[in-house]
């Protein structure tokens, strides 16, 4: 018995390492997104961020163009290809609705918000 419970201690520990990754990974994203600031110069627009179970994306991150982008996407992509590989391993399940992405995004007093 003490190596079932063994195994899924390990299993257990694994798991919430792969999730602190996503988790810290997903927070350098945020940490990106939040430099930007929109004005005449930059505009704005959006990624999809996250990967549901079902397929599709969880949200949408709104950012500036001010920020570096190939290092948004590249990091995003990382991301969603890591979290979907994570989904599937630990068979974790969420909702299937689809997401519609934003109609557009505007800057509104420095920040991209997302109209819909």
């Amino acid at each position: 018995m003490a190596i079932v419970f063994s195994c899924s201690n390990n299993s257990e520990t694994s798991k919430q390492v792969e999730r602190l990754e996503l988790d810290s990974l997903k927070t350098e994203i945020e940490q990106l997104v939040a430099t930007g600031i929109c004005n005449e110069s930059t505009s704005c627009d959006f990624i999809a961020f996250g990967s549901k179970s079902c397929g599709g994306p969880l949200s949408y991150l709104m950012y500036s163009t001010s920020i570096n982008v190939d290092l948004l996407e590249e990091k995003v992509t990382i991301y969603n290809n890591n979290e979907a590989a994570f989904n599937i391993k630990w068979s974790i399940s969420s909702d299937c609705m689809f997401l519609l992405p934003p109609t557009k995004v505007d800057c509104i007093n420095g920040e991209c918000i997302a109209i819909y």
